[in-house]
């Protein structure tokens, strides 16, 4: 029953910009991090972008500078996107480092959200 639900995805022109917001719920009882990962046709799943409970952040190369992370308490992750450009297409995934009813601590993830960036 625990889940990370995601919002925000949709299509955007080149240089547009986008926030996903992604919020954990259903009796997650510590989140060590969350970050998102993307997706695109033909590639393997990549990370773009994590941060702690402490507040220290990660990004993947590709978008230092345009894509910022934040977080509203522990269950909730946000990732503003600008700048954005076609190669960002992908489906975006939310992600957990969290210990759930089962208190093991596992990677949950979302259901995925499309980001289509095009002209």
């Amino acid at each position: 029953q625990v889940q990370l639900v995601e919002s925000g995805g949709g299509l955007v022109q080149p240089g547009g910009s986008l926030r996903l917001s992604c919020a954990a719920s259903g009796n997650f009882f510590s989140i060590n991090a969350m970050g998102w990962y993307r997706q695109a046709p033909g590639k393997e799943r990549e990370l773009v972008a994590t941060i702690t409970s402490y507040g220290n952040t990660n990004y993947a190369d590709s978008v230092k500078g345009r894509f910022t992370i934040s977080n509203n308490a522990k269950n909730m992750v946000y990732l503003q996107m600008n700048s954005l450009k076609p190669e960002d297409t992908a489906v975006y995934y939310c992600n957990a480092d969290a210990r759930g009813p089962s208190f093991n601590r596992r990677a949950y993830w979302g259901q995925g959200t499309q980001v289509t960036v095009s002209g």
